[in-house]
């Protein structure tokens, strides 16, 4: 007897292992701390391992196939399902490794170090621009306090912290000044550093032809293509453009039964910092849809006759998403359609 099927239940310290036969019978229930998980594997025959994807996962599917196994990722709410009674980690590894050898289950595809670097990129400007953010609010709402109003946008308030560094300019107190000018000083750090990652995104988009095929379709630019790149290891898992549109959480929520079928609000499930930078980029394509020449332009200016513009934005995300994955999944370059 072997094992052929072995569920781990992933954790900072301790791992929690169970493991069956070709028959299903229980061949293994044990623990093992996080430095003797591989070692243990190393001297196992190849079988097919199942875990739950998380941020450390796709590390130890990395480590465990190179030993020679079969290693998929599920993602957890797929494995819930298959808990039974009371959770603990030894239910958790029982479930994945039942969740694991079922035929229609939905796999998470490993990233490679390559593309989990690219996405601590996207992740660590991300922070970096809510924290300017931040600051650009305090220092708005501490001028505020002196009379001082900003107009909107960032470039205003950079000016002002510009301004403060002229004593004669603005009538403000010695005190406040000086911490205004300490904010002034992370804003500018800040900003050098988030121009720093979007350099290496785009020396890493120069290298990516995935990304640079991205980059064609309207409402795309580096950072969204570099992103999908990193983000989509396997555009095959996904069946259709619909299925990544819906992984993206860009398709209306269903409560459908008895054959009527009942479409509710955006599901907004998934990828929420994918579906952010598609919003986005749907705005600029609505914004310049008057100037737009091709089919696409007059597909979002009849529905901007229709509908209202943030609904209109939505679909022409959920448009540029399947557009997404089609370029991805069959490797072409995205070509506008003239109007005819």
């Amino acid at each position: 007897m072997e094992i052929t099927t072995l569920g781990i239940d992933l954790a900072k310290s301790v791992f929690q292992l169970h493991g069956v036969d070709a028959d299903g019978v229980v061949f293994l229930q044990k623990k093992l701390r996080r430095g003797a998980v591989l070692v243990f594997l190393g001297k196992l025959e190849p079988c097919l391992i199942g875990m739950e994807a998380c941020p450390t996962s796709h590390y130890w599917a990395r480590e465990i196939a190179a030993l020679g196994h079969e290693v998929r990722l599920i993602p957890p709410a797929y494995v819930k399902p298959y808990v039974k009674r009371q959770k603990n980690d030894a239910a958790d590894a029982e479930a994945i490794c039942e969740a694991v050898t079922r035929p229609n289950m939905r796999f998470v595809p490993a990233k490679t170090e390559e593309q989990q670097s690219v996405l601590v990129l996207h992740r660590s400007r991300d922070l970096l621009m809510r924290q300017r953010t931040m600051i650009l609010n305090a220092i708005r709402a501490q001028l505020v306090e002196f009379g001082i109003v900003a107009a909107q946008g960032p470039a205003r308030i950079v000016a002002l912290v510009r301004r403060l560094r002229e004593p004669d300019d603005l009538t403000l107190p010695a005190i406040a000044r000086c911490a205004l000018l300490a904010l002034g000083v992370q804003l500018e750090h800040l900003a050098e550093e988030i121009r720093s990652i979007e350099r290496q995104l785009l020396v890493w988009h120069r290298q990516n032809a995935a990304s640079q095929r991205l980059e064609t379709i309207p409402g795309v630019g580096i950072i969204t293509a570099t992103a999908l790149a990193a983000s989509v290891p396997d555009p095959a898992v996904f069946k259709s453009g619909r299925q990544f549109a819906a992984w993206l959480g860009l398709v209306p929520r269903q409560n459908s039964s008895g054959g009527k079928d009942r479409l509710g609000r955006v599901s907004k499930m998934g990828n929420g910092y994918l579906r952010r930078l598609l919003v986005v980029g749907a705005t600029s394509v609505t914004r310049r849809a008057e100037t737009t020449h091709t089919r696409t332009g007059a597909w979002v200016r009849s529905l901007l006759e229709r509908k209202p513009t943030r609904l209109v934005t939505v679909a022409i995300a959920n448009k540029t998403a399947r557009t997404a994955w089609a370029l991805l999944a069959k490797g072409e370059t995205y070509r506008a359609e003239p109007v005819i």
